[in-house]
């Protein structure tokens, strides 16, 4: 993340939705708006007609569907979960178009019927500039996975 951007989060800026002027700031919304499990301010991230491709492989379109997928989980099973983003890098495919990969570290606790695990993903998400507002116009997610036993693993090659 540029320098500018963290020592601006380190004043105690929060990054929320109406402060994506930069792309690098989306991946730090949405870990905002994941652990407030603020579903509305989760959608606001992402252009009307964005596409989100999940950790399990299901795409939705269109921001209702993008909220109407996390809200229940949420409500639920999610309802104690972290995410922890770290950005990668930001590749710019125009004025106005970046592609960003981010890794994320999804925490969940005795919410999940599995109990408290750690669960690490790649994510990918292009965003567009439109009225000089970052919003995502598509993401997918990918678990780290071991390509040999399909086990989930974490960052560094640790098992989960």
């Amino acid at each position: 993340m540029p320098a500018a951007i963290m020592e601006w989060l380190a004043e105690g800026h929060f990054c929320d939705t109406s402060d994506m002027k930069h792309p690098e700031e989306a991946l730090q919304a949405f870990q905002n708006a994941w652990n407030e499990h603020d579903m509305e301010s989760f959608g606001a991230l992402f252009h009307e007609d964005a596409t989100f491709v999940n950790r399990f492989g299901r795409y939705v379109r269109g921001v209702e569907a993008i909220i109407e997928m996390h809200a229940p989980i949420h409500a639920t099973i999610y309802s104690d979960s972290t995410l922890e983003n770290e950005l990668i890098d930001v590749v710019a495919i125009g004025t106005d178009a970046v592609v960003t990969h981010f890794w994320s570290r999804l925490t969940v606790g005795t919410a999940h019927p599995a109990g408290p695990h750690a669960v690490d993903t790649l994510i990918l998400a292009v965003l567009t500039r439109q009225a000089d507002e970052w919003r995502i116009k598509a993401l997918e997610n990918v678990t780290l996975t071991n390509p040999r036993t399909g086990e989930t693993v974490l960052r560094g090659g640790l098992k989960q």
